[in-house]
């Protein structure tokens, strides 16, 4: 055989390009399953950072403080098996499957949404975890695939993510969580300075915000609803209770005068004491209608 034909060169490279693919797919094919486990790792880790957690064994840390749901149309939670854990909520919005994940920290409850928007260069995405009261930020996390290094690439460091701890993320039913231009800041109740050069990266994340977190109004604003019935709920027991009190010391008052005891005089103003209080028992209960 003629080793240095023309022939031999192009046979030989062929078997070994053949050779180094199919070793190269075998290895990948091997890996895929660890990979794609690793990848579910990071996502996990971003997640709990955004809640202020940077210590200990990542999975064990999510199983025990995180929970994943769907939101329903009707405001209801479904909880997603461990299997169904995403890693890019891309798709999942695109077919309104909202995703809400109720956390314990501490033994306090969070609420954590991901968020997703485009940057300079481009995908840009977080995670925003809130109080209880689904109103307050507790803390969040924000990533980039490829945003200016020293410029939008700021994004992904504590000292923008930390800005946003306490910030009101809605007022009147609105997503008023703001990033303005750097040094812009008006209200520091809900605003937090951008990136210093790199101000479309900064916009993208304003407006990833306001997008993402305006979807989950209506969870958002079930909050706000039942602070308002809860409180509304406690003047109407009050008021029941007051109500039964001088309704009940009027017919002892009765009781009294009826069998000649002393020390009673008057009862008018007993009962009109219990007919202020009905009204106002009225008044919460036409203000609940409203």
């Amino acid at each position: 055989m003629n080793t240095n034909s023309n022939s031999y060169t192009i046979g030989y490279a062929s078997i070994m390009v053949i050779i180094v693919a199919f070793l190269l797919a075998f290895v990948s094919s091997s890996l895929k399953e660890k990979q794609v486990e690793n990848v579910k790792l990071d996502t996990k880790k971003q997640i709990l950072s955004a809640l202020n957690i940077t210590d200990g064994d990542v999975a064990s840390n999510y199983n025990e403080m995180v929970k994943d749901f769907v939101l329903n149309a009707d405001g209801t939670l479904t909880e997603q098996s461990a299997n169904d854990f995403k890693v890019d909520y891309s798709k999942e919005i695109k077919e309104n499957r909202l995703h809400v994940f109720e956390c314990n920290v501490n033994g306090e409850k969070k609420y954590l949404f991901p968020v997703r928007g485009a940057g300079l260069w481009g995908p840009i995405w977080g995670y925003v975890a809130l109080n209880e009261d689904k109103n307050t930020v507790y803390g969040t996390y924000f990533g980039h695939e490829g945003e200016t290094p020293g410029l939008g690439a700021e994004i992904t460091k504590p000292f923008f993510s930390e800005q946003f701890k306490g910030k009101t993320v809605s007022k009147d039913g609105n997503v008023v969580l703001s990033v303005v231009k750097n040094g812009k800041v008006s209200d520091s109740s809900c605003e937090v300075d951008g990136i210093s050069g790199g101000t479309i990266t900064s916009k993208g994340v304003d407006a990833m915000l306001k997008e993402s977190l305006s979807r989950y109004k209506s969870f958002l604003a079930s909050a706000v609803a039942t602070d308002a019935n809860s409180g509304a709920t406690k003047v109407e027991a009050a008021a029941d209770s007051t109500a039964k009190c001088a309704a009940a010391k009027a017919v002892e008052a009765n009781a009294a005068q009826a069998s000649g005891k002393d020390g009673y005089g008057d009862f008018t103003a007993v009962e009109a004491a219990k007919a202020n209080v009905d009204s106002i028992h009225q008044e919460v209960k036409d203000e609940l209608k409203k």
